[in-house]
């Protein structure tokens, strides 16, 4: 089969065509043809030499930590999988370093979810990471005043609509171009990201934040004595002070929490948004656009 990969770090130029074998599905283990995998920043970390001490060492690794696709064969002892069936999934990568830039990836058959109904595949595939680590982040949500940053991206996007959905009021704050959009997506109120926060909302007046954006312990004057703030990085988060609880989100392959994000589709309550696909060929490409920022929605590879 096709993969994309790299033998060394660098630039997006050093992603290339590999020939590698199909993988082989075993006990518990289903194969799935890939129809659609998003670029993620995980991915160009590794391209780059970000995990290099965590790497064994080998000839090759192909990134890609998320995909949809229909499952081609099934391992013994998988139940309740259907041969066809369009499934979305999230892949422990850092246990397999072979990720979804390929034509077919193997994986445990619980981390998989079926597809959402009636949504192409390009846009399913785009679920995953983001909605989980999202889901995790908003769930100190409910009947809060929670302020998101990065509110137009790809999990502050979904963190917004989580949270609005589990009736908190959520101020958004993100590019002065995307107020129409986050307000589209369930957010009270919008601020450009280069606003005096402070000022503008006055001390202690957050319930929690959720910071997607990664701005950091600049944020947490915001908070209110006993609150919440999230951290996507763990390098990231604030000391705790004042009796607020500071966590960072560790997401990993879950297929029942991802399933359940599929219901949230299927009932509108989280929209996909595809900003552009590529062949699955120029990933190098699409990696190069991906790092010049400004994208809105996601960027798609197509084997």
């Amino acid at each position: 089969m096709r993969a994309v990969g790299f033998s060394r770090f660098g630039g997006s130029e050093v992603l290339e065509v590999f020939e590698v074998p199909t993988p082989t599905p075993g006990p518990g283990e289903v194969l799935v043809k890939v129809a659609a995998a998003p670029v993620n920043p995980v991915d160009i970390g590794a391209r780059a030499g970000a995990f290099a001490a965590l790497l064994p060492e080998r000839d090759h690794y192909v990134p890609g930590v998320e995909f949809a696709g229909w499952i081609e064969e099934v391992g013994s002892h998988v139940s309740r999988k259907e041969i066809g069936q369009p499934v979305v999934g999230l892949l422990p990568w850092l246990s397999t370093f072979e990720g979804s830039y390929a034509e077919y990836v193997v994986l445990d058959a619980d981390l998989v979810a079926a597809a959402p109904s009636g949504i192409e595949l390009s846009a399913a595939a785009t679920l995953p990471l983001n909605a989980i680590t999202a889901d995790l982040a908003a769930a100190a949500a409910p009947g809060a005043t929670v302020l998101v940053t990065g509110a137009a991206g790809g999990v502050g996007g979904y963190a917004v609509q989580l949270a609005a959905a589990r009736g908190a009021t959520v101020i958004a704050v993100a590019g002065a171009d995307d107020a129409e959009l986050v307000s589209s997506l369930g957010a009270s109120q919008f601020l450009p990201r280069d606003a005096d926060l402070v000022s503008q909302l006055g001390a202690g007046r957050i319930d929690a934040i959720i910071d997607a954006a990664l701005v950091g312990a600049t944020l947490l004057p915001l908070v209110r004595d006993g609150g919440a703030f999230v951290a996507l990085l763990p390098p990231l988060a604030p000391p705790a002070e004042r009796g607020i609880t500071v966590t960072t989100v560790a997401q990993s392959p879950d297929g029942r929490r991802l399933a359940e994000l599929v219901d949230l589709v299927e009932a509108g309550t989280l929209s996909l948004r595809v900003a552009e696909t590529y062949p699955l060929a120029r990933a190098a490409d699409a990696h190069a656009r991906f790092e010049k920022g400004g994208v809105r929605g996601r960027l798609v590879l197509l084997p």
